[in-house]
């Protein structure tokens, strides 16, 4: 192929709103493919920042806020998240959710996922017993021994 017309192959790709080109002429073949920018996974990281400015109060009750926060945990054994991630109830979009509240469990079963750097990694019960709260909604980002399960 002329070096001419990869040019312009490529002048097209980058000012269309296509993100790939595949082109086959005669025992030839061109694929040109645009990398998106990396500013997506900055933007997943975003949403964390609202729980620390939750919390303004005033300094008596800001002495108060640390009594609060730990109660309003059930009480019971709690799962912590291993990193920090996207959290997932289920394997896919659609399916049947890990577990649920109310739900017995042994120690090894899969509870949930947490995607990190574009992996799945499975989070297993690390206590038998019955799942009283899930602490996480899900797709939502979660950090390093952020609370997800309360197991009693």
């Amino acid at each position: 192929m002329d070096l001419r017309k990869l040019k312009t192959l490529i002048d097209l790709v980058s000012e269309s709103g296509i993100s790939e080109l595949e082109i086959t002429e005669g025992e030839g073949k061109v694929r040109i493919v645009k990398n998106p920018p990396p500013v997506a996974s900055v933007q997943m990281m975003a949403p964390p920042a609202p729980v620390p400015a939750a919390p303004p109060a005033p300094p008596a009750a800001a002495a108060a806020a640390p009594v609060d926060s730990a109660p309003a945990l059930p009480a019971g054994h709690i799962v912590k998240s291993p990193m920090v991630g996207t959290f997932y109830r289920a394997p896919q979009p659609g399916a049947e959710a890990f577990t649920k509240v109310g739900a017995t469990v042994k120690v090894g079963d899969t509870v949930c996922l947490i995607e990190a750097m574009k992996l799945l990694n499975e989070i297993e019960a690390d206590k038998a017993g019955v799942i009283k709260a899930i602490l996480v909604e899900n797709g939502q980002p979660v950090e390093y021994g952020q609370p997800l399960f309360v197991i009693e």
